[in-house]
């Protein structure tokens, strides 16, 4: 096992955590060296993966300004979050978030970001976990940041999918648990 043990001599752990930010008229800032840049991303999950990666360019000799010049522009993965359009009042957002975790880091995020805006949420199961029964209830609390919360499904990709059925009333169950 020579090859594992010369890896774990290159590697190595360095801590990061969620970086200095502020957020002002919806605009997420990055406050580093006296200064502020202007994110186009948001929400403490996505600032946290963007802490992770400034760590990982520090270390292939990329420098902190640098790294915030550039990531100033990133826009983020696709659909994850990702600008539909709006104006200074309405902001449209769609995210393929599939787990409670992630709905509810999606949800948080937004509400954050525009907390003085009304928050619909809507959402579609349509997962193997999320069209399941037993699953169901992984979502409570997910969406309780939200206003207004939607949750649809389509009886039809249950039956392709060949999952036992899910009622109405089910869902309507998880949509009073969720907000």
């Amino acid at each position: 096992m020579k090859l594992a043990t010369d890896v774990l001599q290159v590697v190595s752990k360095q801590p990061y955590g969620i970086p200095d930010y502020s957020i002002e008229n919806g605009i997420t800032y990055i406050n580093h060296n006296g200064r502020k840049t202007s994110l186009k991303i948001f929400g403490e999950h996505n600032l946290m993966n963007m802490e992770g990666a400034r760590c990982v360019c520090n270390h292939l000799g990329i420098d902190d300004d640098a790294f915030y010049e550039m990531i100033s522009s990133f826009k983020g993965a696709a659909k994850r979050l990702e600008f539909v359009g709006g104006n200074n009042t309405v902001s449209v957002f769609k995210d393929f978030a599939h787990s409670p975790s992630k709905l509810k880091a999606t949800t948080n995020a937004v509400k954050q970001q525009f907390g003085n805006r009304k928050l619909i949420a809507c959402m579609e199961l349509h997962t193997f976990s999320s069209l399941n029964e037993n699953f169901l209830e992984q979502y409570k609390n997910s969406m309780s940041l939200a206003d207004e919360a939607y949750v649809y499904f389509n009886p039809h990709t249950i039956e392709h999918k060949k999952l036992k059925p899910i009622s109405e009333l089910q869902v309507k169950m998880l949509l009073t648990a969720m907000i």
